[in-house]
């Protein structure tokens, strides 16, 4: 089966209905299950190991969607569960990844196709997020702190 969705940072796939769905390719960069003493579970097991910030191994315009939900914390102590769960931005230098991320998510997407963004704006507020995003969105939702930004990709006509 082709696989049209790619969710390139689907760490424990929390946002999926069906967590095998077989239209879509889950990525992360890590691979990790643990059981926390405070009842929390890390399940994190991608069908491809990759990291976006490097360079993910698929050729250009390869999907329909895009997902892209990458971790918004930039304080978080490294074996705080949140850390392990979400993963943690390096706080000096989260605007380039974010960057890096959009650009990547962009470039395996089909011309016109869809790339669905959240954020969470606990710890960097969604403006000054924008304000990186190399990327005009088409529309969103705010639902308390979290945001869902939509964005096509633009081609030349």
């Amino acid at each position: 089966m082709t696989k049209h969705v790619l969710d390139m940072t689907a760490g424990s796939r929390m946002m999926w209905f069906d967590k095998n769905n077989s239209l879509a390719t889950f990525v992360d960069k890590r691979v990790q299950h643990e059981e926390l003493r405070s009842g929390h579970v890390i399940d994190v097991q991608p069908d491809v190991v990759a990291d976006w910030t490097l360079g993910m191994p698929f050729e250009d315009e390869s999907y329909h969607l895009v997902l892209f939900d990458p971790p918004h914390l930039i304080h978080a102590g490294d074996n705080s569960w949140l850390a392990k769960k979400y993963g943690k931005l390096d706080k000096d230098n989260w605007p380039e990844i974010i960057k890096l991320g959009f650009h990547e998510g962009m470039r395996v997407l089909k011309p016109h196709g869809t790339l669905v963004f959240k954020w969470n704006d606990s710890q960097i507020p969604l403006p000054e997020l924008l304000k990186q995003i190399p990327y005009e969105p088409l529309f969103g939702q705010k639902r308390q702190k979290t945001h869902w930004l939509v964005f096509m990709k633009e081609v030349d006509e």
